[in-house]
């Protein structure tokens, strides 16, 4: 494979499929078609990967510093690394159903954001991959925490209604799902505050380049105030007392979705955020 031939839509439509196979035994059992999915996403792994490396070697910078069109890559090929992980060590998860179509979507916002590096982060380099990093991680557990929100509230429903489990839908114990959700939420709010403060920090330090990072910018201050809203949450989970897990699951979807939609709506309109430059 030429690195430099890999284009998005070959991943996209490798996760398209994959979520496709996925679907399959909602409606006929196959015994194939779990492997058929898992063999698209790994094919779309391998090719984003290459993609990332070919833009890489072109930049000559690391992903998480090369602009915000790689960084969201970056954020889907962590997600999807994840799901292979997790159904190689127990395929009877329905795990794909939920993430495949977050990935997808990941993927398309990052053909509409900026794909430009910003200058200024590659003169502090270590201080950026590592503000960088935390952004990345703290989104992921973000998109963990939104994942087993969701699979908990349809495991919830269907006990509830005394129905049988779906073929192709086996999802964990409600215990374990509002135990993941937990952990997700609580460890995301760290990174994602390293990442904030960091981010700041660069704001202050001298740049040589023209593509400084402002801090009055209107994406530093929206994403300040969703900052606090996801700190107002790790608080609130911290401090109450074992609080319902579908009531924890429902503010869980609402402060990460508005989280996750607000970020992504908010790079595509200012065309690329402080990863790029418009």
């Amino acid at each position: 494979m030429r690195l430099e031939n890999v284009t998005l839509f070959c991943f996209f439509a490798s996760y398209l499929v994959a979520l496709g196979f996925e679907a399959v035994p909602l409606l006929k059992k196959l015994k194939w078609s779990h492997w058929a999915a898992l063999f698209s996403a790994a094919a779309g792994l391998v090719a984003q990967t290459a993609y990332l490396m070919a833009r890489s070697r072109d930049t000559a910078l690391p992903p998480l510093l090369n602009s915000t069109h790689d960084w969201l890559l970056v954020l889907a090929w962590l997600i999807v690394l994840l799901y292979l992980v997790v159904e190689l060590a127990d395929r009877r998860i329905a795990l794909g159903l939920f993430v495949l179509p977050l990935v997808l979507a990941l993927v398309g916002a990052s053909r509409l954001v900026s794909d430009v590096h910003n200058p200024s982060l590659g003169e502090s380099r270590n201080l950026g991959m590592f503000h960088a990093a935390m952004l990345v991680l703290g989104m992921a557990g973000v998109f963990i925490g939104f994942v087993m929100s969701l699979m908990y509230l349809v495991q919830h429903r269907r006990l509830k209604s005394k129905r049988g489990e779906l073929p192709g839908l086996h999802m964990l114990s409600l215990e374990t799902l509002g135990r993941v959700n937990w952990w997700a939420v609580v460890l995301s709010v760290p990174l994602l505050t390293a990442g904030m403060a960091t981010g700041v920090w660069l704001t202050f330090l001298p740049h040589e380049s023209t593509g400084a990072i402002e801090l009055r910018r209107f994406e530093f201050l929206i994403s300040g105030l969703l900052w606090l809203t996801m700190v107002a949450l790790f608080f609130w989970l911290l401090t109450s007392r074992r609080p319902g897990g579908r009531v924890v699951a429902w503010r869980t979807m609402w402060a990460c979705g508005f989280m996750l939609v607000t970020l992504v709506l908010l790079q595509v309109l200012s065309g690329g955020g402080i990863h790029g430059t418009g």
